[in-house]
């Protein structure tokens, strides 16, 4: 599928990430990040931002730890960094623009759910406080068997809940750890945000600098029947 036929498709499902591309909390992410790193005197720079972006907690943490030269207190600042979280994304839940205009109109034709990185409290907190978790059949989170992004099994599981293959769904995501993820499954990826550099091409169909894109916001209008 084309970047020009994308918008002449209807999916069978639509799982959308969470952080960065329904709520507007990856700047969390990065504060949470800074105020770990500043109590062991270290400072985070651009590319270490970079590569744990939309990274699993525990996998961040752990860089984190390795960034500080601090291996062995990987538990104790992955503990640090999610309750750093967790407090920002309580005091400012907001969602990114365009998000909740159209999660509203897709979920006219086809059932929603989440596919996150983030503990399943912060996730449906976060949408719950900006109204949109009842728009989501479910919220799907790594744990037991399933594996976090870039791992393809959140998407995958979110498919299957939804009563969808994988290649009839749709992703929406902003990192590029979720693109791997979202393509490793099957699921077309609709890119969401400012295109950056970065080593390899983004694995996407569709690429919009924010979900308030015109374009897609009349395609949602023009697939409910």
């Amino acid at each position: 599928m084309t970047a020009e036929t994308l918008l002449a498709w209807t999916p069978a499902a639509i799982v959308f990430d969470c952080d960065g591309t329904l709520m507007d909390s990856e700047r969390h992410w990065e504060k949470a990040r800074e105020v770990v790193l500043a109590n062991y005197g270290a400072v985070c720079d651009e590319d270490f931002a970079r590569r744990t972006k939309g990274l699993h907690y525990t996998e961040c943490g752990r860089m984190l730890a390795e960034f500080a030269k601090l291996p062995d207190l990987a538990d104790e600042m992955t503990r640090q960094l999610l309750s750093a979280f967790r407090r920002l994304v309580a005091d400012d839940p907001v969602t990114m623009p365009g998000a909740a205009e159209l999660v509203h109109k897709a979920a006219a034709f086809a059932p929603l759910a989440v596919a996150s990185n983030c503990p399943r409290d912060v996730v449906e907190d976060g949408l719950s406080k900006a109204g949109l978790l009842r728009y989501f059949d479910h919220v799907m989170v790594p744990g037991g068997e399933v594996r976090p992004k870039p791992h393809p099994d959140v998407y995958l599981a979110a498919a299957r809940l939804c009563g969808a293959a994988p290649g009839d769904a749709l992703a929406v995501e902003d990192s590029h750890c979720g693109f791997l993820s979202a393509s490793r499954a099957g699921l077309r990826v609709l890119g969401v945000g400012p295109r950056k550099p970065v080593d390899e091409r983004p694995p996407v169909d569709l690429w919009v600098s924010t979900l308030a894109d015109p374009d897609l916001l009349k395609w949602a209008d023009s697939r409910v029947a």
